[in-house]
């Protein structure tokens, strides 16, 4: 009787050093990139109200940034928060539900298709009350307003120097147009005066001739 064994294939798989070689060189490509990806710089933080902020920044030349992911943290407080964004290449990012007369510490980061640069330099900030934003905005909308009104003021007032050169401007006209007229009508008038003095003077009588009168 023959005794009947499964033999069941099987398959080995090795790496050849070719291979493993190209794994090694593609891992240190990545870290080398990685690491070469510089933080950004001139981080600077604007428009400051008592619940939001903007945080903005530059990117060195060269840097093959695809993202930027940003670290908030409250002063003296562990919890942090996380933003990030790819496939982009803005530069500046708004800060929401801040609270009012807070310290803040804001980090920037820049993406690659390899990685995330090293932290930017610590910017730290601190929000306003509510009620000086509001103060600062109307004091704002005042100046704003004032800025209207002194140019409408402007305006009126070109508007009235405009007018009144206008009329100058007419009225030399028609004393030039009357003077023309005055002017060519001289040469008449002195031959109509003329005129009239000849007609007017005594007619002479002849002489040599003694009047007689009948007896």
């Amino acid at each position: 009787m023959n005794d009947e064994t499964d033999v069941t294939p099987q398959t080995t798989w090795t790496l050849s050093p070719a291979y493993i070689v190209q794994s090694l060189l593609t891992f240190i490509s990545l870290c080398v990139f990685a690491d070469s990806l510089s933080p950004p710089v001139n981080v600077t933080i604007k428009e400051v109200k008592a619940n939001s902020a903007v945080v903005s920044w530059d990117i060195p030349e060269g840097d093959p940034v695809i993202g930027f992911a940003i670290t908030q943290q409250k002063k003296d407080v562990r919890m942090l928060r996380f933003i990030q964004e790819v496939n982009t290449t803005t530069r500046s990012c708004a800060l929401w539900d801040l609270e009012e007369e807070t310290d803040y510490i804001v980090h920037v980061q820049s993406i690659s298709m390899f990685g995330t640069s090293p932290l930017s330099e610590p910017l730290r900030f601190r929000t306003p009350k509510e009620a000086e934003t509001q103060a600062s905005k109307s004091k704002d909308e005042v100046t704003m307003e004032e800025v209207g009104q002194t140019t409408q003021l402007r305006a009126g007032e070109l508007i009235i120097i405009v007018v009144v050169l206008i009329m100058w401007a007419g009225v030399i006209a028609l004393f030039c147009r009357q003077y023309d007229i005055i002017k060519d009508n001289e040469p008449n008038n002195n031959k109509d005066k003329a005129k009239n003095s000849s007609e007017c003077s005594t007619p002479e009588h002849p002489t040599g001739g003694l009047l007689r009168s009948k007896v």
